[in-house]
């Protein structure tokens, strides 16, 4: 199985600009001075996904009162999240990447084992981004639930 070249803490995250479910564009480096939590997941409106989604929805408020603003990627189309966020009444912003090209510069996209076999997908994973720019956490292969609790440990936030 070929290795994803994967961010590791003190690396400058790559920068990016995204559209949302509303049909706006957030570009990364348009938040430097803030920290900012990254996750990219799969599939909206799948039950692994959810959860995530929900839990970082649910956590939104406290993570903004320490700083930290909420990104969830996904190659879903704007219209498919429009749709996962008034269904779950998510309140993170939601983010398009349906040519995978953030995915795959963060290393969020590449061979994974999936049932036993090797195939090619989204590695759920999650990347904070300091103040600056750079890298301070980034985890791979995270489980959908009770990650953003582990998060929040891993933060000082719990």
């Amino acid at each position: 199985m070929a290795e994803t070249p994967r961010l590791s803490p003190g690396d400058t995250a790559p920068d990016f600009t995204l559209p949302t479910d509303t049909g706006e564009q957030v570009t990364l480096s348009d938040l430097r001075g803030r920290k900012v939590i990254v996750y990219f997941y799969p599939s909206a409106m799948t039950p692994g996904c959810t959860k995530q989604a929900c839990d970082f929805s649910d956590s939104l408020d406290s993570l903004q009162a320490a700083g930290y603003e909420v990104l969830g990627i996904s190659p879903d189309k704007p219209e498919k999240l429009a749709k996962f966020r008034e269904k779950e009444g998510l309140t993170i912003r939601l983010l398009s990447d349906a040519d995978k090209a953030v995915m795959t510069a963060w290393g969020a996209f590449g061979e994974k084992k999936l049932y036993g076999k090797v195939v090619q997908g989204v590695i759920r994973s999650t990347v904070v981004v300091g103040e600056d720019g750079t890298v301070e956490v980034a985890r791979y292969n995270v489980k959908a639930t009770g990650h953003v609790a582990k998060l929040r440990k891993d933060l000082a936030l719990a």
